[in-house]
């Protein structure tokens, strides 16, 4: 009886002594799922401000990428980039908000370069130059390492690691952490408004070779002799989702002739459009040409007539930005698809073709002509733009070029204001708010 007490104590032991293992197995696994939910939640928001920092530097230092009119990449963006990521705090503890690290020097936490979206892939690249927008394909610039197009920021924990909680009891004292961001200016899509000038939408077909944005000829509206596909360009209400284009919804734009867009106008979308003559929007347009503003001395702000001379008549470019559109077909539909926005510089708008002598231009920037034969200057006005019609003949008078109710543009060949957000297509002007790639 004795013996089976003892062996009734002794098991009773040995069960304790296997539950007090057991329980510290338990409890061992209890603070080791306690490390990885308390410490792991604390490193997401560690992670989450980091790139937080990481993409608000990028940003801020991709907005001053370039200059105001794009001819320079700006040598500040990197600061701007750095001052903008050691603003955001890491996170915030008993002791204050501890700010992240980014080093500005050697180790090249903040750079300027080229992404790529062909393979996603950015190149650091300090130059300041710009490069040409146009007469270039898309490709050939997504390929060109020298397009300035991108700012890369990396943020970390690393002076200040993240300390961890339960974590130690596993010998892990703190976690070293880092985020990148890479942030990307592109060309022009939705434009916020007032950055479009003229209630005109120009036809991507009519500035583009192929894929590629060709500033070395000019174009006339409504070109050719078949109005249905014939269009280089069409007249817009800017409606989002779109309406019917009816001179009648254009004439409050024509009222304050450089308002422009009113509503924002979002890439992608159809915009209400129309083709063909529109007698009112024309004599609309042309008040607002008669009475339109230069930059005579390079500063950037407009504060010359462009009629010279006080004829009546312009003689100076007209330089606008206009959103640019799908024509298929070179058809202006009732509802267009917008790709993005171009600058144009409109060298003449004919209301009639009665008198060539009369209405033919004399002279127009730096060209000039005062031979009596209006067909002679319209001929030789002609062929100093390049102006050519859809059907790619240079739009003289034998060619049908000098047409009533007319507007003759060609698209600018130099660096323009930034416009919009990034997301639209090459037609030659840079965005002005960039986005996140990576």
């Amino acid at each position: 009886m004795k013996n089976a007490q003892k062996s009734i104590t002794s098991l009773s032991r040995g069960e304790r002594g296997s539950v007090l293992i057991l329980v510290a197995f338990c409890l061992f696994a209890l603070l080791g799922f306690a490390a990885l939910a308390i410490d792991g939640s604390y490193l997401s928001v560690v992670r989450n401000e980091l790139q937080n920092a990481a993409d608000a530097g990028a940003l801020a230092g991709a907005r001053i990428l370039y200059d105001e009119y794009g001819t320079a990449v700006n040598a500040d963006a990197n600061q701007r980039a750095y001052d903008s990521a050691r603003d955001n705090k890491a996170i915030a503890k008993i002791a204050g908000a501890i700010p992240v690290d980014v080093n500005f020097g050697q180790n090249l936490d903040v750079q300027r370069g080229h992404w790529s979206f062909a393979t996603s892939s950015f190149t650091p690249n300090d130059s300041l130059a710009a490069v040409d927008l146009w007469n270039v394909s898309t490709d050939e610039l997504d390929a060109n390492a020298n397009f300035i197009n991108a700012v890369r920021v990396v943020a970390r924990r690393q002076a200040s690691p993240a300390a961890s909680f339960f974590a130690r009891i596993f010998g892990y004292q703190d976690f070293e952490m880092s985020a990148e961001a890479i942030a990307y200016i592109g060309f022009a899509g939705t434009l916020a408004p007032g950055e479009v000038d003229q209630p005109i939408a120009i036809c991507q077909q009519s500035i583009t070779a192929g894929e590629i944005y060709n500033c070395s000829l000019g174009r006339m509206l409504n070109s050719g002799s078949n109005t249905a596909d014939h269009n280089t360009a069409g007249w817009t209400n800017f409606s989002q989702p779109c309406e019917t284009a009816s001179a009648s919804s254009m004439q409050s734009l024509f009222a304050n002739c450089m308002a422009g867009n009113p509503e924002p106008i979002q890439l992608g979308g159809g915009m209400g459009t129309t083709g063909g003559v529109e007698t009112p929007s024309l004599t609309g347009l042309m008040g607002c040409w008669k009475s339109a503003l230069f930059d005579s001395d390079g500063d950037g702000v407009e504060n010359a007539s462009i009629d010279t001379d006080g004829d009546g008549i312009p003689d100076m470019p007209w330089n606008l930005t206009l959103p640019v559109i799908d024509c298929d077909g070179n058809n202006v539909s009732p509802c267009s698809r917008v790709v993005g926005a171009v600058n144009v510089n409109i060298v003449w708008i004919l209301e009639k073709e009665n008198d060539i002598d009369s209405d033919a231009p004399y002279k127009m920037g730096n060209w000039s002509n005062s031979d009596p034969s209006g067909a002679v200057r319209w001929d030789e006005f002609v062929s100093t733009f390049n102006l050519r019609t859809v059907d790619d003949l240079l739009a003289t008078v034998a060619n049908g070029g000098f047409k009533k109710k007319s507007i003759y543009f060609l698209p600018d060949c130099t660096p323009h204001e930034l416009k919009g957000k990034t997301g639209g297509e090459n037609f030659g002007v840079l965005a002005r708010i960039p986005v996140i790639v990576k």
